[in-house]
Protein backbone atom coordinates (compact mmCIF):
# COMPACT_ATOMS: atom_id res chain seq x y z
CA UNK A 1 0.00 0.00 0.00
CA UNK A 2 1.22 3.68 -0.85
CA UNK A 3 1.53 6.32 1.65
CA UNK A 4 -1.13 8.43 0.24
CA UNK A 5 -3.65 5.44 1.04
CA UNK A 6 -2.46 5.02 4.87
CA UNK A 7 -3.05 8.24 5.30
CA UNK A 8 -6.94 8.24 4.28
CA UNK A 9 -7.36 5.15 5.94
CA UNK A 10 -6.33 6.56 8.87
CA UNK A 11 -8.01 9.97 7.77
CA UNK A 12 -11.28 8.64 7.48
CA UNK A 13 -11.87 6.92 11.22
CA UNK A 14 -10.78 10.32 12.50
CA UNK A 15 -13.08 12.44 10.94
CA UNK A 16 -16.03 10.35 12.03
CA UNK A 17 -14.80 10.60 15.62
CA UNK A 18 -14.79 14.39 15.16
CA UNK A 19 -18.05 14.36 13.18
CA UNK A 20 -19.90 11.85 15.96
CA UNK A 21 -19.03 14.06 19.32
CA UNK A 22 -20.75 17.18 18.29
CA UNK A 23 -23.37 15.16 16.72
CA UNK A 24 -24.19 13.21 19.66
CA UNK A 25 -24.35 16.15 21.77
CA UNK A 26 -26.67 17.85 19.85
CA UNK A 27 -28.70 15.07 19.56
CA UNK A 28 -28.84 14.37 23.68
CA UNK A 29 -30.24 18.06 23.61
CA UNK A 30 -32.32 17.94 21.28
CA UNK A 31 -34.01 14.68 23.17
CA UNK A 32 -34.21 16.47 26.15
CA UNK A 33 -35.90 19.68 24.81
CA UNK A 34 -38.38 17.62 23.46
CA UNK A 35 -38.77 14.77 25.86
CA UNK A 36 -37.84 16.14 29.18
CA UNK A 37 -39.83 17.93 31.26
CA UNK A 38 -40.38 21.41 31.55
CA UNK A 39 -39.43 23.31 34.62
CA UNK A 40 -39.30 26.94 35.69
CA UNK A 41 -36.65 28.19 38.32
CA UNK A 42 -37.23 31.72 39.39
CA UNK A 43 -34.21 33.51 39.38
CA UNK A 44 -32.31 36.49 41.09
CA UNK A 45 -30.20 37.84 38.03
CA UNK A 46 -26.89 39.83 37.26
CA UNK A 47 -25.57 40.04 34.34
CA UNK A 48 -22.07 40.49 33.49
CA UNK A 49 -19.70 40.18 30.36
CA UNK A 50 -17.31 37.46 29.70
CA UNK A 51 -14.89 38.60 26.75
CA UNK A 52 -13.70 34.97 25.71
CA UNK A 53 -17.73 33.44 26.04
CA UNK A 54 -19.61 36.89 25.38
CA UNK A 55 -22.78 38.15 26.71
CA UNK A 56 -25.00 36.24 28.84
CA UNK A 57 -27.31 37.00 32.06
CA UNK A 58 -25.88 35.35 34.92
CA UNK A 59 -28.50 33.64 36.65
CA UNK A 60 -28.67 33.10 40.58
CA UNK A 61 -31.93 31.13 41.79
CA UNK A 62 -33.82 32.03 44.81
CA UNK A 63 -34.13 27.94 45.95
CA UNK A 64 -31.02 26.56 45.50
CA UNK A 65 -30.71 25.39 48.84
CA UNK A 66 -32.43 22.35 50.57
CA UNK A 67 -32.43 21.16 54.45
CA UNK A 68 -30.70 18.04 54.94
CA UNK A 69 -31.69 15.58 57.41
CA UNK A 70 -28.40 13.75 58.37
CA UNK A 71 -25.19 15.52 59.39
CA UNK A 72 -23.18 13.87 56.52
CA UNK A 73 -20.42 15.81 55.10
CA UNK A 74 -21.27 17.69 51.68
CA UNK A 75 -17.94 18.24 49.41
CA UNK A 76 -18.08 21.16 47.70
CA UNK A 77 -18.11 20.81 44.08
CA UNK A 78 -19.10 17.04 44.77
CA UNK A 79 -21.75 15.70 42.43
CA UNK A 80 -24.97 15.55 43.68
CA UNK A 81 -28.67 13.98 42.11
CA UNK A 82 -31.58 16.44 42.88
CA UNK A 83 -34.73 15.23 43.12
CA UNK A 84 -37.12 18.02 41.67
CA UNK A 85 -40.66 18.44 42.07
CA UNK A 86 -43.06 21.67 41.94
CA UNK A 87 -44.64 24.26 44.27
CA UNK A 88 -48.41 25.35 44.17
CA UNK A 89 -47.44 28.11 41.68
CA UNK A 90 -45.42 26.01 39.28
CA UNK A 91 -41.91 26.68 39.98
CA UNK A 92 -39.23 23.73 40.71
CA UNK A 93 -38.42 22.96 44.21
CA UNK A 94 -35.38 20.57 45.19
CA UNK A 95 -37.26 17.30 46.99
CA UNK A 96 -34.13 15.88 48.04
CA UNK A 97 -30.52 15.45 47.33
CA UNK A 98 -28.60 12.62 47.34
CA UNK A 99 -25.35 10.69 46.03
CA UNK A 100 -26.96 8.16 44.21
CA UNK A 101 -28.97 7.96 41.30
CA UNK A 102 -32.74 8.21 41.99
CA UNK A 103 -34.66 5.55 40.89
CA UNK A 104 -38.64 6.01 39.21
CA UNK A 105 -38.17 9.36 37.91
CA UNK A 106 -37.14 11.10 35.16
CA UNK A 107 -37.30 14.25 37.05
CA UNK A 108 -33.43 15.14 38.94
CA UNK A 109 -31.26 16.60 37.78
CA UNK A 110 -27.53 16.24 38.04
CA UNK A 111 -25.68 18.91 40.15
CA UNK A 112 -23.24 20.07 42.55
CA UNK A 113 -23.13 20.60 45.95
CA UNK A 114 -22.23 23.96 47.55
CA UNK A 115 -21.60 24.75 50.78
CA UNK A 116 -23.89 23.53 54.11
CA UNK A 117 -25.37 26.43 56.23
CA UNK A 118 -24.23 24.80 59.61
CA UNK A 119 -27.07 27.75 61.19
CA UNK A 120 -29.90 26.16 59.16
CA UNK A 121 -28.14 22.66 57.87
CA UNK A 122 -29.18 23.54 54.13
CA UNK A 123 -27.18 22.21 51.56
CA UNK A 124 -26.78 25.05 48.60
CA UNK A 125 -26.51 23.56 45.12
CA UNK A 126 -25.08 24.84 42.19
CA UNK A 127 -27.21 24.09 39.73
CA UNK A 128 -25.40 23.44 36.00
CA UNK A 129 -27.44 25.93 33.48
CA UNK A 130 -26.56 29.21 35.42
CA UNK A 131 -25.84 31.33 32.35
CA UNK A 132 -27.89 32.36 29.21
CA UNK A 133 -26.79 33.66 26.53
CA UNK A 134 -27.36 35.95 23.98
CA UNK A 135 -26.91 37.76 20.54
CA UNK A 136 -24.38 40.65 20.86
CA UNK A 137 -26.67 42.53 19.43
CA UNK A 138 -29.18 41.83 22.13
CA UNK A 139 -26.98 41.52 25.18
CA UNK A 140 -27.27 45.10 26.29
CA UNK A 141 -30.95 45.75 26.51
CA UNK A 142 -31.85 42.75 28.05
CA UNK A 143 -29.12 43.14 30.55
CA UNK A 144 -31.05 46.80 31.28
CA UNK A 145 -34.28 44.76 31.33
CA UNK A 146 -33.79 42.24 33.71
CA UNK A 147 -31.56 44.47 36.04
CA UNK A 148 -35.20 46.48 35.99
CA UNK A 149 -36.93 43.70 36.78
CA UNK A 150 -35.25 42.59 39.86
CA UNK A 151 -35.63 45.98 41.01
CA UNK A 152 -39.29 45.76 40.80
CA UNK A 153 -40.67 43.25 43.46
CA UNK A 154 -44.65 43.53 41.01
CA UNK A 155 -42.38 41.51 38.36
CA UNK A 156 -40.86 38.60 38.61
CA UNK A 157 -38.12 36.26 36.48
CA UNK A 158 -37.55 32.50 35.41
CA UNK A 159 -35.25 30.58 33.86
CA UNK A 160 -37.06 27.63 31.26
CA UNK A 161 -35.67 24.67 31.77
CA UNK A 162 -36.38 20.77 30.32
CA UNK A 163 -34.91 18.03 32.43
CA UNK A 164 -34.62 14.14 31.71
CA UNK A 165 -32.33 11.69 33.16
CA UNK A 166 -30.09 13.98 35.08
CA UNK A 167 -29.62 16.13 32.31
CA UNK A 168 -30.84 19.71 31.20
CA UNK A 169 -31.05 22.65 28.86
CA UNK A 170 -32.02 26.01 29.45
CA UNK A 171 -34.68 27.11 27.01
CA UNK A 172 -35.13 30.76 27.95
CA UNK A 173 -35.20 33.57 30.15
CA UNK A 174 -38.83 34.73 30.84
CA UNK A 175 -40.03 37.89 32.47
CA UNK A 176 -43.69 38.06 33.66
CA UNK A 177 -44.50 35.02 31.64
CA UNK A 178 -42.76 36.24 27.98
CA UNK A 179 -39.54 35.30 26.70
CA UNK A 180 -36.83 37.99 27.24
CA UNK A 181 -35.81 37.37 23.27
CA UNK A 182 -38.90 38.80 22.44
CA UNK A 183 -38.79 41.59 24.91
CA UNK A 184 -35.96 43.05 23.38
CA UNK A 185 -37.28 42.71 20.02
CA UNK A 186 -40.13 44.40 20.89
CA UNK A 187 -37.90 46.74 22.44
CA UNK A 188 -36.02 47.53 19.52
CA UNK A 189 -38.66 47.82 16.93
CA UNK A 190 -39.81 50.30 19.12
CA UNK A 191 -36.27 52.90 18.61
Amino acid sequence: MNSKMIFVLAFIPIALVQLYVPARIIIDRFIVLNTGREFRFRTAPIDPNDPFRGKYIDLLFNDNAVQIQTKESWTNGEKVFVLLTTDSNGFARISSPSRERPRGSEDYLIAKAGYVNCNDSKLSIEFPFDRFYMEESKAHEAELTYNRVSEDSSQFAYALVNIKNGESVLKDVMINGISIREIVKQQQNKK
